[in-house]
């Protein structure tokens, strides 16, 4: 790591004296005009000075008149956001950006009503946000990240989302991150920039999701007693819709993969996303329990082996 030290130049002994010189000589002029013109002086000094007031009483004013409208725009803004009902993110990053802003362009009026020239002032707030981004990509690719969710809005606080490999309820999004809470109680904050460039699962977009199951079961097993036997749990599983509850379809059995020691097959059944969770932990449960017990058995590896003999 490099660290750029700030290097400052110490005076030599003949500029110093060359700095108190021009001190001196101005001390001098400033007393010899007021020993040759004593009236003429003191009325140009009051007149700057009676100047120089009118200004700083003029920029206290505006500061003032300013400070009152910053706040009157973010009290109207925040009325028109309350009658639209937006996101108390958007609220808070809106508002606090526009009174950002417009603190910003206060001052710079105010520093110009004192007669400072601004120019200045603005190349080096151009310059030190150009340097404070470069130094901060990461940061700002974020920041551009939480504006787009926040105009976007792929997902909101309490939608249950699946991205970056991770998954849960959408605890909070803040304009550089979101947090998610896990069913463990967990919280993950997500970086926006990748976030909202990436993947997003929103089980919350739709009000029903297809759950799915993925059951082997041993080759000579009765196909039609296990779909039978899958579908009556469905059946006895109010959460479980079909298409008279719902615009969705029916559940349904089907032969996934015929694999080496098992035949897959596959249960679909929909669900309302509330209750996701909770049918697939307890379906699963039944499947485990009343397959074998009406008679389909669960495989096991097995390898058959046959010999020939060789004379």
């Amino acid at each position: 790591m490099t660290f750029n030290l700030l290097q400052v130049q110490i005076p030599t002994d003949s500029e110093a004296v060359n700095v108190a010189d021009s001190a001196k000589v101005a001390i001098e002029k400033v007393a010899q005009e007021i020993v040759q013109n004593p009236q003429a002086f003191f009325t140009t000094l009051g007149e700057k000075a009676l100047e120089f007031g009118l200004k700083v009483l003029a920029a206290i004013l505006i500061y003032a008149v300013g400070a009152w409208l910053i706040r009157k725009i973010n009290r109207m803004l925040a009325k028109v956001f309350k009658k639209k009902k937006t996101e108390k993110t958007i609220v808070s990053f809106v508002t606090s950006l526009v009174s950002i802003t417009l603190t910003i362009i206060l001052v710079l009026i105010v520093v110009g009503t004192l007669g400072i020239n601004t120019t200045s002032i603005a190349a080096l707030l151009a310059a030190g946000g150009m340097a404070i981004g470069m130094a901060l990509s990461g940061t700002v690719q974020n920041f551009a990240g939480g504006i787009m969710i926040l105009i976007f809005k792929p997902f909101k606080a309490g939608d249950y989302i699946k991205a970056m490999g991770y998954e849960g309820f959408v605890q909070e999004v803040t304009i550089v991150n979101t947090k998610l809470r896990t069913f463990a109680n967990d919280i993950i904050v997500l970086p926006n920039g990748t976030l909202f460039n990436g993947t997003i699962d929103n089980f919350n977009d739709k009000p029903f999701h297809r759950e799915s199951w993925t059951v082997d079961v041993a080759y000579g097993s009765d196909y039609d007693k296990a779909e039978k036997v899958l579908l009556d749990i469905c059946r006895a599983d109010g959460r479980i819709l079909d298409s008279t509850k719902a615009p969705v379809a029916d559940p349904s059995v089907h032969i996934g993969t015929m694999r080496d020691s098992s035949v897959q097959l596959v249960l679909w059944a929909w669900v309302k996303v509330e209750d996701f969770y909770p049918v697939q932990f307890e379906v699963s449960k039944q499947i485990y329990k009343q397959l074998p017990e009406n008679g389909v058995q669960f495989p096991f590896p097995q390898l058959d082996v046959h010999l020939d003999h060789i004379s």
